[in-house]
């Protein structure tokens, strides 16, 4: 009771009255102050700033007709192997000599034109009907433009605006000293594609292995940018490696997807 009664004449004395009122110390105000103000510049950044981000992908270089593979129609023995990997051959060029079992020759040959990459057998060797014998990219010219080809998962393709730029690490290529391969987004895949798919576009079973192991990716086809350098197109460096480079060499891609303002995470 002895402390009521002290509060209720405190709260009764005129005297009080008159005190000002203390709402905040200068310390507290000036907190409020810069707390406002930062509020303020984040909401700013928010609507009138951009962030940009980008999107690594597997990859390999190559021409944008694809490769495509050749099988024997004949089961027998090779006898003769016609054309060496890495040769440029034109349509119906021969490949291999196989004898059947009732001694009769015949010769697999190219489809199209283009780079022998792979020969599967070996002069000795027995094959079946449908042993693949052969991968040949397509290029009917030597000089055809080559192009990149990006496997994206395939929960991200959408994501991808046609025109994007591209950097890409080449494989045969030091990073740190000649810098990356320049590109930008031609085309973009409808579809998630299956090993099978890659692999008959690639010409190799390991390639579709390997881009698949994550999951069936959505292809993405980069053009490079074209230049006056050694290899033809244009490098983050000045000059970029006094060597050409090939294709169904492999490389990682990043590519540039659209700036976003922050405040669209936020919105639905």
């Amino acid at each position: 009771m002895e402390f009521r009664q002290q509060a209720l004449s405190k709260l009764q004395s005129p005297e009080e009255i008159d005190l000002p009122v203390r709402f905040a110390r200068p310390q507290g105000l000036l907190v409020l102050i810069v707390t406002v103000l930062a509020m303020a510049g984040a909401s700013v950044w928010a609507v009138a700033g951009s962030v940009s981000s980008t999107l690594g992908a597997p990859g390999i270089l190559t021409h944008a007709q694809g490769s495509y593979i050749l099988q024997s129609p004949v089961a027998g023995q090779v006898t003769e192997i016609l054309a060496e990997e890495g040769a440029r051959l034109p349509a119906d060029a021969p490949l291999v000599k196989v004898r059947t079992a009732r001694g009769e020759d015949t010769v697999i040959r190219t489809l199209a034109a283009g780079r022998l990459t792979t020969i599967v057998p070996t002069i000795g060797s027995v094959v079946t009907t449908g042993t693949d014998v052969a991968a040949v990219e397509r290029a009917a010219k030597k000089d055809d433009p080559l192009m990149v080809m990006l496997y994206v998962p395939a929960d991200s393709g959408s994501s991808v605006p046609l025109g994007a730029p591209v950097d890409l690490t080449v494989q045969s290529v030091p990073k740190q000293q000649y810098g990356v391969l320049r590109g930008r987004v031609k085309a973009v895949g409808r579809t998630a594609e299956t090993r099978r798919h890659i692999t008959s576009f690639l010409g190799s079973s390991e390639l579709g292995e390997h881009f698949t192991r994550s999951g069936q990716p959505v292809p993405i086809l980069v053009r490079l940018e074209p230049s006056t350098t050694r290899t033809g197109y244009a490098w983050s460096t000045s000059d970029g490696p006094p060597y050409g480079i090939a294709s169904m060499t492999l490389v990682d891609g990043s590519v540039h997807l659209a700036d976003q303002h922050p405040i669209e995470w936020l919105l639905p």
